[in-house]
């Protein structure tokens, strides 16, 4: 049989797994430095609610993958979803995205109706902070994206964020009218289990040609003959996928590449709900510390007297989010122009590109089987 390494236990490495058992022929070891599989899906209590790292709901505009995914982990559509921003100079919470409803019942609307019609376009933005006043003017910008965007992104002004700023967010369009539900349009669900996905990380892994080796960190990476130090062992194999991110594998030779990370509080409340009906999510559009909360029951369904909220604040402490600011993005092209034949980046921090989300991760995976077969 041919020999697989798998870098990474998190959807994208259990999924590549999980293909190559179903390929045949292939001897597969996966390696994650974390005690449990799963990464940031991976579900966790709290008071008895069950919670992810951050909210984790599925969405899709890819039929094959949901039908992957929905075949080992049973999902249910969930596009009745809201989210909700809080704009402290209104002191009030609106629609995300923006919803021309809500701008008509702003203190200012006249004044933002007015910005917004002489507003040129985004077209030929050089950068975040472009693209958003060029969108919709000055005054929404402020309200919603300025102050937001330093925090989330740790930069003083949203300008330096000058990569991809075209698809800045999958969040929808710039100015929404119509429906207020977020992706109402697309797959959006969350399983019914009530331990989450952790059911489809046990049996992607469970393959009698699979072996998965936790709190295990690589020693050293030859990823030109792909071959790394593992457990004191020089091991060379046939194919290595992998999910982490590329200065590591390269050892930092072209730096080492920007993230941010999250700081994560799971809170219970003495309360059955605290959000209105459907409003999984607050944003906080403002210069205090935090971007998000999420109330879990939106997503779960849990039943219980109290409620989970998780609170989240941008952080140093790990590597989460690839920064979308072009210097940092050209670093990654070199890594990637180092990947040889026989190697597989893939997701988020494979591939250095903050926009892709698990359904992104699970192709991935799909597309890395076929070019196999």
């Amino acid at each position: 049989m041919k020999k697989a390494l798998v870098i990474g236990g998190g959807f994208g490495g259990c999924a590549a797994a999980h293909q190559l058992e179903l390929l045949g022929g292939w001897q597969t070891t996966l390696v994650e430095t974390a005690a449990f599989l799963g990464g940031g899906c991976k579900t966790f209590y709290q008071g008895g609610h069950p919670y992810t790292f951050g909210p984790r709901h599925f969405l899709t505009n890819m039929i094959h993958v949901y039908e992957y995914l929905n075949t080992y982990v049973p999902l249910r559509r969930c596009n009745e979803h809201l989210f909700w921003t809080y704009v402290e100079q209104d002191q009030r919470f609106y629609h995300y995205p923006i919803h021309i409803d809500d701008i008509r019942s702003m203190p200012d609307a006249a004044k933002v109706l007015a910005e917004m019609d002489a507003a040129p376009g985004p077209s030929g933005a050089a950068n975040l902070k472009d693209y958003w006043i060029n969108s919709v003017g000055p005054t929404l910008y402020a309200k919603f994206i300025h102050d937001y965007n330093n925090k989330m992104w740790k930069v003083s002004d949203p300008s330096a964020i000058d990569h991809n700023v075209q698809n800045w967010s999958p969040k929808g369009p710039n100015i929404a009218s119509g429906p207020r539900e977020v992706f109402h349009d697309w797959i959006s669900c969350y399983p019914h289990a009530a331990n989450g996905y952790d059911d489809f990380f046990k049996i992607a892994t469970a393959g009698p040609d699979t072996k998965v080796l936790l709190k295990t960190r690589i020693e050293k990476y030859d990823i030109p003959n792909k071959t790394v130090v593992l457990n004191g062992e020089k091991i060379t194999f046939d194919i290595i996928v992998s999910t982490a991110s590329l200065d590591v594998l390269f050892n930092n030779v072209h730096g080492e590449l920007r993230f941010i990370g999250r700081d994560f509080y799971p809170i219970v409340l003495p309360i059955e709900e605290v959000f209105p009906k459907n409003v999984f999510f607050c944003y906080y559009a403002n210069a205090q510390p935090v971007t998000r909360v999420v109330e879990y029951k939106k997503l779960t369904l849990h039943k219980s007297p109290t409620t989970l909220i998780g609170i989240e604040i941008p952080s140093m402490r790990n590597r989460l989010y690839p920064v979308p600011i072009s210097s940092e993005v050209e670093k990654a092209k070199k890594y990637l122009a180092m990947i040889p034949d026989g190697v597989f980046s893939i997701g988020r921090m494979g591939k250095y590109d903050y926009v892709l989300d698990i359904d992104d991760v699970l192709d991935d995976a799909i597309q890395m089987a076929k070019a196999l077969r």
